[in-house]
């Protein structure tokens, strides 16, 4: 066993280089203030809303691919804003990004992607023509 690996100086060596991939000290920070987690990859692909996808095959199988989402979306990001096409990269169903697929369909009938807007303003909201089978009670006024 080497002394640089007995001191740990590898792993010192490995943060700096987190460091520097994620733009410095202040970048940094704003990323892991952001996402709670400082990671190094290789970026693989950007999708057309900004977002960014990264691998690193050093760490564990299934925490080796993730996302980076755009920072137009600030601090309000979820699950649904990864696009169909990388939803399948990322969860490990094809070992292909989408611009290297050429057997991925992409017919005109498709659909454009968009995100879930449940619990937001823009959420869908179903109007009733129909009377309400229960009304609410209101008391008779003193007279």
């Amino acid at each position: 066993m080497s002394l640089a690996k007995y001191l740990a100086l590898d792993k010192v060596a490995t943060f700096f280089n987190i460091i520097r991939q994620n733009g410095g000290i202040r970048a940094s920070l704003f990323k892991l203030y952001r996402q709670d987690e400082l990671k190094d990859g290789v970026l693989v692909g950007e999708d057309k809303y900004g977002n960014k996808y990264f691998e690193n095959p050093r760490y564990f199988y299934g925490r080796n691919r993730w996302v980076e989402y755009s920072p137009d979306y600030h601090m309000n990001y979820d699950g649904s804003q990864v696009s169909a096409e990388w939803f399948g990269w990322l969860h490990y169903k094809t070992d292909l990004p989408p611009q290297q697929d050429p057997g991925r369909p992409k017919y005109p009938w498709m659909a454009e992607f968009t995100e879930n807007l449940s619990g937001t303003t823009g959420q869908y909201t179903p109007y009733s023509t129909t009377r309400p089978k229960v009304e609410a009670w209101e008391p008779k006024a003193k007279a």
